[in-house]
């Protein structure tokens, strides 16, 4: 009786942690960087030694793990998020939101929006070209 519940417990613990990790934030769109508004802060999620690019010259770079030390210096406006794929995109939403940010689009920095479809839009494994 005991294991069965501790059996459920972690079962559900385990559910909820894949659930944030991999199911995408509904609401937010993925739009090009070009497309962003100038009125939405870019926060770049990707680590620092993967930020080379200079159209990113003018975001805000935190990455994932440092989100809740850098909190305070994040300013009160809306966000567009840019990320190094889906998972990186999904915990950084979801750690924004909860600490009460409002963000409106995100990009994934290797993938061009205008190319996703909503079929593969849970594909994140890149296929081989010889495959």
């Amino acid at each position: 009786m005991i294991g069965s519940g501790l059996l459920l417990f972690f079962l559900v613990l385990f559910t909820v942690a894949l659930y944030r990790r991999y199911y995408p934030v509904k609401g937010v769109p993925c739009l090009p960087i070009d497309q962003v508004s100038s009125r939405l802060l870019i926060v770049d999620l990707r680590d620092y030694n993967e930020v080379n690019d200079h159209v990113f010259r003018h975001a805000l770079h935190i990455p994932v793990a440092y989100i809740k030390r850098q909190v305070p210096s994040i300013p009160r406006q809306p966000l567009h998020v840019v990320a190094r794929d889906a998972v990186e995109k999904n915990v950084g939403i979801r750690l924004l939101c909860n600490y009460g940010y409002e963000v409106k689009s995100y990009s994934i920095a290797a993938c061009d929006c205008r190319k996703r479809r909503r079929t593969n839009r849970w594909n994140t494994i890149k296929k081989s070209k010889t495959a």
